[in-house]
């Protein structure tokens, strides 16, 4: 019988040749002048300087965790490979974030001077470039995935064929906590850096000083296209790389228990190779006009990706068909009840978010009542936005479990909810290149506007920006639709971790049952810690930016008047020193609540802990990324010469909003879709410690 899982590194090859095509391809356009070459290579060196200094903290916490892990090997407590694999798999989550920044980085300028060209041309640059970062993550996620896969066969092969299955899949399931250490450090870092320069570029800029946004005398200036770079290109190449991951492992272990043994593991990365060819397919059609509107440049965006999921729909249908036959095409429902689940969730996204539609109309209108209603307005936005997104995942869940046979077999209709989930993520190479686009074309617009290239070509750099936006949006609601889904088969995963060290446990997880009931609790209220720690974060860090803008502007003779150049580098600095030591509490609270919580209540105290951190960090992300983005295109609606334009007091106070609705957006709610994910994982990691060692039993 054919292998399936042979189209795994078929397509781990297919897209990382497809992506260093993509990089060529940006490479070879030019930089433009020698201005637009010098402001870009600081954006790049500072980036470069930020990363530097955050890997080697992060290593520090890899080191101290590995060794941990090591003496519960030897113990007996964790699988003999978790170590090595949480290493690993920190190495490929990072690897993807920095190769995803180093082309970013080198495409701003390079979009800026395309954009001289056309709009289209512009476009292309930018979009390559995402699509550099989308193909590079899941080309490596599906590499790392084959390497451990074929090494574990060969390790296992003289078991039988059967218990093989179960040995492979309940060692790779923990192999994810590496990627979501490393994607929450790389997420809230990197959030907290761009957000505390955004926000001190932002306050002293525009709203005390009056200047333009990417102002040239603003010392902020190059910091916060630093951050777009460390924060929405490398973190979330990390975080998305996470989320990819996750969910194909998580999958696998729910096919062996549902009895579908190699070809069950096999079925979600075929699944997801299918889906890397039909996102290098849907990638190709991606392309516009010069005079192009915000919905045409949506809809530009929007047929790669609607071509690739219409791709994946067909693909799938013939892998379920011809690998386990029409008795099982119920798991057929559950893969399109996922991808139909992330398109809608991106759709009713870009409604609450983009300017072309009423409900951020609306929420710039009421500027002309000052900045208070514009962030009481945001906050209801982003509160009644979470309805849509709930109701759909909540959909896609009960869809799946039940068309994969859920109602006669409890294990089947898990594995169907997982396959929803891998769906749903099937498309994530085209899916994050609309994504990762975002920061490369804002950062084109700031380089445009310190170069001085021009009206016309600020106002195309401005139509990708005011897209990018949308389209960033519209990505964080897909990765935090994704992370819900997943999370629900990491814990199922979790159970039936728990059910393998010990076949006799009794379950008793009724709600009504303390452990349970206070563990759920906890879990309700661990998102919103997080979201305080992270946000008090960008908060301090900010406030040191705001300082230090304020003290140039004072005392550096000549700046306002343009006829001196400020410190960029110290606002860099303030801005990588804060975001290394405010990302450390956060990251502690994901590993430690679940030890805590397993070493108390035990194994039904982490059930419920899990249940309630899905729940309420599904809804509060949600919140936090749709509020933002609507405060975000609020304004950018009022720039583009509505309700008074530019520097008028309606744009002040939607300046304010923005700014409240950065760490939002940017650090809180994408990272908080990290933190229910690794809660899960460190758990399944944990779970022989929990049952051994646990006060309530």
């Amino acid at each position: 019988m054919f292998d399936l899982m042979i189209l795994a590194p078929i397509g781990a090859v297919a897209a990382l040749a497809y992506a260093f095509i993509l990089s060529r391809r940006v490479m070879s356009q030019s930089e433009g002048t020698d201005l637009m070459k010098k402001i870009a290579a600081s954006i790049r060196s500072g980036a470069n300087a930020y990363l530097k200094r955050q890997y080697k903290g992060v290593a520090v916490f890899f080191v101290i965790m590995g060794v941990a892990l090591v003496g519960l090997a030897f113990a007996g407590l964790v699988n003999v490979f978790v170590p090595v694999a949480f290493v690993v798999g920190g190495f490929f989550s990072g690897l993807s974030g920095y190769l995803g920044m180093t082309i970013a980085t080198n495409a701003n300028a390079r979009t800026a001077n395309a954009a001289q060209h056309s709009l289209n041309s512009g476009l292309k640059v930018a979009f390559s470039a995402g699509a550099v970062m989308g193909f590079t993550v899941v080309g490596l996620g599906m590499l790392e995935t084959s390497l451990w896969y074929y090494f574990l066969r060969f390790y296992y092969s003289a078991l039988p064929v059967d218990q093989q299955a179960q040995m492979i899949a309940s060692a790779m399931v923990t192999f994810g906590m590496g990627a979501s250490a490393m994607a929450l450090f790389a997420r809230v870092g990197g959030g907290i850096f761009t957000k505390a320069a955004d926000v001190g570029a932002d306050l002293v800029g525009k709203v005390e000083a009056g200047i333009p946004e990417d102002d040239p005398r603003n010392p902020a200036v190059i910091a916060d296209n630093v951050g777009d770079n460390v924060g929405d290109v490398a973190g979330m190449g990390a975080d998305l790389y996470e989320s990819y991951s996750g969910a194909r492992l998580s999958a696998a272990a729910l096919a062996v228990s549902a009895g579908f043994g190699f070809t069950g593991m096999a079925l979600p990365m075929a699944l997801a190779a299918i889906g890397i060819f039909a996102s290098i397919i849907g990638s190709i059609f991606v392309k516009t006009n010069e005079d192009a509107s915000q919905k045409q440049l949506l809809s530009a965006l929007r047929r790669g990706t609607y071509i690739a999921g219409g791709l994946v729909a067909v693909g799938a249908f013939a892998l379920i068909y011809f690998t386990l036959g029409m008795e099982y095409i119920g798991l057929y429902g559950a893969i399109i009840s996922g991808l139909v689940a992330g398109i809608l969730i991106g759709y009713f996204t870009e409604y609450y978010t983009s300017d072309t539609y009423k409900p951020t109309q609306k929420l710039a209108a009421t500027s002309v009542t000052g900045p208070a209603t514009v962030i009481i307005s945001g906050l209801s936005l982003g509160m009644i936005s979470t309805f849509i997104p709930v109701i759909i995942v909540s959909i896609s869940v009960i869809v799946s479990f039940y068309v994969s046979g859920g109602a006669a077999d409890f294990n089947a209709g898990l594995f169907g909810i997982a396959l929803s989930a891998v769906g749903m993520l099937s498309t994530l190479g085209i899916t994050l290149a609309t994504d990762a686009y975002g920061p490369v074309a804002d950062n084109a617009g700031g380089i445009a506007e310190m170069a001085g290239l021009g009206e016309e070509v600020r106002e195309r750099t401005d139509a990708l920006d005011s897209l990018g936006n949308t389209t960033a949006a519209t990505g964080k609601g897909f990765a935090i639709g994704s992370a819900a889904l997943t999370a629900l088969a990491l814990i199922a995963s979790y159970i039936d971790q728990i059910k393998l060290i010990a076949p006799d446990y009794s379950f008793d997880l009724s709600i009504m049952n303390p452990p349970v009931l206070i563990g759920t609790f906890i879990g309700g209220m661990l998102p919103f810690v997080f979201a305080a720690f992270t946000m008090e974060s960008v908060g301090t860090a900010a406030q040191s930016v705001v300082k230090e803008v304020r003290r140039q502007f004072k005392e550096i003779p000549g700046l306002m008047e343009g006829t001196a150049e400020p410190d960029y580098a110290s606002c860099v600095d303030l801005c990588t020193k804060s975001a290394q030591k405010e990302m450390i509490p956060p990251a502690i609270l994901a590993v430690v609540a679940p030890l805590v919580v397993g070493l108390v209540l035990g194994v039904k105290g982490v059930t419920g802990m899990l249940a309630g951190s899905t729940v309420t960090g599904f809804a509060l992300a949600v919140m936090m990324s749709n509020a933002g983005g609507a405060w975000d295109n609020s304004k950018k609606h009022i720039e583009a010469g509505n309700l008074g334009g530019k520097g008028s007091e309606n744009h002040k106070a939607a300046v304010v909003g923005d700014t409240v609705g950065d760490p939002f957006k940017d650090t809180s709610g994408p990272a908080i879709n990290i933190l229910i994910k690794l809660l899960s994982i460190v758990s399944i990691v944990f779970a022989a410690v929990v049952v051994n060692f646990s006060l309530i039993k």
